[in-house]
């Protein structure tokens, strides 16, 4: 991965550091760098001229945004109503038994993470996942097995 402070300059210099655009320049560097570091975020502060506290408080508020290493594949179950019923909870299960990874957390080789989201918008082909965006319908432990072997 590139120096997380020059792809936060590159990404401060597309938007003509403007401080209006700090939601966007924060989501750009989270999808370059997957969390932001405090040094990122200090960065930010110092190059749109608004405090880290200002800073802090919208990577605090959306939950879209992490301040802790992010996995390279992002992966979410759906524990929504339609889900949770048809078994979203046995699937969670599978999950992290397949990625040795509890929901919340990240690997220790910061290969996978693993969340739960409240809906992902397909109810009945639940339970339901996403892989780096991809929907899975209440796949088995084979098929997770093969989803996880084909992420790099």
């Amino acid at each position: 991965m590139a120096d997380p402070i020059a792809t936060t300059d590159q990404i401060i210099d597309r938007y003509g550091a403007k401080k209006e655009a700090l939601v966007q320049i924060l989501l750009d560097v989270q999808k370059e760098v997957r969390w932001l570091p405090r040094d990122v975020l200090k960065r930010v502060t110092e190059r749109l001229g608004v405090t880290l506290n200002q800073v802090y408080h919208v990577a605090t508020f959306y939950k879209h945004f992490s301040l802790v290493p992010q996995g390279r594949h992002q992966m979410s179950v759906c524990l929504g109503t339609a889900c949770h019923v048809r078994g979203a909870k046995q699937l969670l299960g599978r999950v992290s038994n397949v990625v040795k990874v509890a929901a919340g957390e990240t690997s220790k080789d910061e290969k996978f993470s693993l969340h739960t989201v409240n809906c992902v918008g397909c109810c009945a082909l639940g339970p339901v996942m996403t892989v780096d965006g991809e929907y899975l319908s209440n796949p088995t432990t084979e098929e997770l097995e093969k989803v996880v072997a084909a992420c790099d």
